[in-house]
């Protein structure tokens, strides 16, 4: 999503729910970006210097930085990707993946969250959820080979 974001915001400024909105137009809504998704992505590009948002029309709108601007330099081809992923949104299991990645990107923000305002604590425990989590899913596709063995 992050990418999405950058590629928006190289073209012109927007606030996040223009940023929200535009992400699903552009996928033919593979990609349903929720505020728990944005926002951070916002923040976290703001703390990185990337972006500045600015009071305007009373909604945030955040403007690429010059190192924005020189980040996001030279990344057409890669940005025109994103949108070109979508083409295939018709194909066998894309909606399924559609709802993996939504899944994905909600726990990315979240994860974002925690590691931005957790405790060392917090961050400790999430980093173990996550081991425990990635473990769980490499159980499933086992479990799966195991039934077709027999």
């Amino acid at each position: 999503m992050r990418p999405a974001v950058l590629a928006l915001l190289a073209e012109e400024p927007r606030h996040g729910y223009q940023l929200m909105q535009e992400i699903r137009r552009r996928t033919n809504d593979e990609w349903r970006p929720s505020p728990g998704s944005i926002y951070p992505i916002l923040q976290q590009l703001e703390d990185e210097g990337l972006v500045r948002t600015a009071e305007e029309g009373g909604r945030r709108v955040a403007h690429l930085t010059e190192a924005g601007r020189e980040h996001v330099a030279g990344r057409e081809e890669e940005f025109a990707a994103l949108w070109e992923s979508s083409a295939g949104a018709d194909e066998p299991g894309a909606d399924r993946l559609a709802a993996v990645y939504q899944q994905l990107s909600e726990l990315s923000a979240a994860a974002l969250q925690v590691t931005h305002a957790g405790t060392d604590a917090q961050l400790a425990e999430m980093r173990k959820i996550l081991r425990e989590t990635r473990r769980r899913l490499y159980a499933l596709l086992a479990e799966e080979e195991d039934e077709d063995d027999e």
